[in-house]
């Protein structure tokens, strides 16, 4: 039973929603979106993804007491507190999206994190037991298998249908964003060390573990294509890749085609942080065929996140090609990448997170980094996402500040 003051919260954040989502400049920040993930951007496009954030939402603010209506509120506020508050180019579309409700089952071991608790209650380090401890422990690996509940899913929408729906129309939409980063679930299985050390040590086992997560993921959205689960992901906010979203007329259904969704009509996001340390002709051997197995399938690739790429994008360029956009995080070098790039694909600058965390942001330092961004990067397709900050100490202006500060060095 939905309390009458859960009800009234949700139908009011549901008004703010439709608020911000009917605003002039929501469609001119569409358009520009799309102008940049076609490779003929207009402006360099600014974001600070803000769900990282710990103090972001408190609990003290949230009217719910039903523990799905409180996730519900919790995601509504973070979104419409960042479309009024922070000034950047986030784009607010009038509807509410529900997923598909999808289980996995194992792997056949346990991949649980364990998180530890800093001096402030933050959680956000972890490790894991790593299970695949010798090349014989792979055995013990069995295929995945999913399920979709659809009744569970379609009374969701039926519930916020009544809630909200006369306000913020609710449509149930595929499954999201496509990330497939092969060597997160590897290093999961087998640790830093191991994965270091195997490419000399057991060479075979790391390729059959490879082959083994590439066909997982393949398996999965084989599945998600076959029980007609997928929904487009190019014609709004969805974030395809490292907190950059999808808009593009260059995928086939976004253009006009008929016929239900199919994975070649899709972005999907790769990375491998976790190779960092390997070197670029090791990398290629071991690592770059199985991603780009996996990348094959779809029509546009999003392609990083917070590791360098500049000494091995020519290889990732080669073997996968349809990459559109790729991270360029504050270990990548710019300016090699900028030339590489040209207009040729989309020039996704993370910031450094720490000049902006904690008590007092280093202004200086926020300005020089993107001082240097906005020149090395003059000719690209740019787009400059905040990423990874984590603590504000409740001081949200700064973020307006920051968003304020790079339009005026962008003009």
């Amino acid at each position: 039973m939905i309390e009458p003051r859960e009800r009234e919260r949700l139908r009011s954040l549901a008004g703010r929603w439709m608020a911000q989502a009917s605003r002039p400049v929501m469609a001119e920040r569409r358009r520009a979106w799309t102008a940049l993930k076609d490779l003929h951007a207009e402006r360099p496009m600014v974001l600070f993804e803000t769900w990282t954030l710990l103090d972001y939402v408190t609990d003290n603010e949230l009217v719910c007491a039903d523990p799905e209506l409180r996730r519900l509120e919790r995601q509504m506020l973070w979104h419409v507190r960042h479309a009024e508050e922070v000034g950047d180019d986030i784009v607010v579309e009038p509807f509410y999206r529900v997923y598909w409700h999808i289980e996995a089952s194992s792997y056949g071991v346990d991949l649980q994190a364990e998180h530890g608790i800093d001096l402030e209650g933050g959680n956000v380090g972890y490790t894991f037991d790593y299970p695949i401890r010798t090349p014989d422990d792979i055995d013990r690996l069995i295929p995945r298998t999913w399920q979709v509940d659809r009744p569970r899913t379609e009374r969701r929408v039926e519930l916020l249908q009544d809630l909200f729906g006369d306000i913020l129309p609710v449509v149930l939409h595929g499954t999201g964003a496509f990330w497939s980063g092969l060597t997160q679930d590897l290093y999961k299985m087998i640790g830093n060390d191991r994965l270091l050390l195997w490419t000399y040590d057991a060479p075979d086992a790391l390729h059959r573990l490879m082959a083994y997560i590439r066909d997982d993921r393949l398996a999965y959205f084989d599945w998600l294509e076959r029980e007609g689960l997928l929904g487009l992901n190019s014609t709004g906010w969805e974030l395809v890749g490292s907190g950059s979203p999808g808009y593009t007329t260059a995928l086939p259904v976004a253009n006009g085609a008929d016929g239900p969704v199919k994975l070649a009509d899709l972005w999907v996001w790769m990375e491998s942080q976790e190779t960092t340390m390997i070197s670029p002709r090791m990398f290629g051997d071991f690592f770059l065929p199985y991603m780009a197995d996996v990348c094959r399938r779809f029509g546009l690739v999003y392609y990083g996140c917070c590791e360098p790429v500049h000494d091995r994008w020519d290889r990732i360029r080669a073997e996968i090609p349809n990459v559109r956009a790729v991270s360029i995080s504050p270990w990548c070098d710019q300016r090699w990448m900028a030339e590489k790039l040209g207009r040729s694909c989309v020039f996704s600058r993370k910031p450094r997170p720490a000049p902006i965390s904690g008590e007092s942001p280093d202004w200086d330092a926020l300005s020089a980094d993107i001082a240097v961004t906005l020149d090395a990067a003059r000719d690209c397709n740019l787009e400059i996402v905040y990423r990874d900050v984590y603590r504000i100490c409740g001081d949200r202006p700064r973020l307006r500040r920051w968003a304020d500060m790079v339009r005026a060095k962008m003009s």
